[in-house]
């Protein structure tokens, strides 16, 4: 088997979930306590052995490619000022030359597009996918868990997570084939099912290991639901052909991609962050008393 090198993070979306926040600035660029989104994402896939960072972007994501870039006047104020911390903070989530490639979704069709924009560079080898609105800060990561998977069946694996069995028609949902434990063969992926008819609680988290094969599935494939070439229905059709599994991975991972969800990321990191740890949690623990 090939090892998973690349991943490919689709960056072209316009972020309506948060807006108008996101009229201005990428969705990806939104800071979780001091690092935006996109860091977390691309720090994540770096600790899985990722050596390539593909990027989808679109109209309006130029400041992605500038936070992977020098900033030349701040880093040599940084150093002039002898603010060495912040200075090795601002630099290291740099990508090596060569590392990060950025490709353009010139129309927003949907992530089933987005991934097959990166077709020419990802070539014919597996590859991973991470969707930027969710981010996991913990380690091992998600990625990690899925590339220790992937080393013992091989195939396409996807993330999953149990959800409320009311909760089902908000995600897309897996159906169970067999096995047992935290890594399960599947025989396809069901979008947003009503609770009565839904294959299992097992949603899909925007985290992927794909074949190749996915690409000319992808450029073929009708539309799918809102008008949009849907990376769900190209892996259901990968599915008849090629063995699948979803992963119950472990630990904690938050939808950034909502404003709750961005919200409950800063206070569960905010909690946890060596310069603002005590000082947040008195103040959190104060404004609860105030209620």
């Amino acid at each position: 088997m090939k090892p998973i090198r690349k991943v490919v993070i689709p960056v072209a979306g316009f972020g309506t979930r948060v807006l108008p926040a996101t009229k201005s600035i990428p969705k990806e660029l939104l800071p979780v306590v001091d690092r935006p989104l996109i860091d977390y994402v691309v720090a994540e896939a770096r600790e899985a052995g990722i050596e390539q960072f593909i990027l989808v972007t679109g109209r309006g994501k130029s400041a992605i490619e500038d936070y992977f870039d020098h900033a030349f006047e701040l880093e040599a104020s940084l150093k002039d000022r002898s603010k060495n911390e912040l200075l090795r903070a601002t630099t290291a989530p740099m990508p090596r030359a060569g590392e990060a490639i950025y490709t353009r979704q010139q129309a927003p069709l949907g992530l089933g597009h987005a991934v097959w924009c990166a077709r020419h560079v990802v070539g014919e080898e597996p590859f991973a996918v991470s969707l930027p609105d969710e981010i996991v800060p913990e380690k091992p990561g998600y990625l990690a868990q899925l590339v220790d998977a992937f080393a013992k069946v091989g195939g396409n694996i996807v993330a999953v997570e149990n959800v409320a069995p009311t909760d089902t028609a908000k995600y897309g949902i897996v159906v169970p084939r067999s096995g047992a434990g935290d890594l399960i063969e599947i025989s396809g992926m069901v979008e947003k099912p009503q609770p009565d008819k839904a294959p299992s609680t097992l949603r899909i988290i925007g985290r992927y290991l794909l074949q190749p094969a996915i690409f000319p599935i992808l450029e073929t494939q009708a539309w799918g639901a809102g008008g949009e070439i849907q990376l769900t229905d190209g892996m259901n059709a990968l599915n008849k052909s090629a063995p699948f599994h979803a992963l119950k991975c472990k630990g904690a991972i938050y939808d950034c991609g909502s404003k709750l969800g961005w919200l409950k990321a800063n206070l569960e990191l905010g909690l946890t962050h060596p310069e603002t740890a005590a000082d947040f949690a008195a103040y959190a623990r104060a404004r609860l008393k105030a209620q």
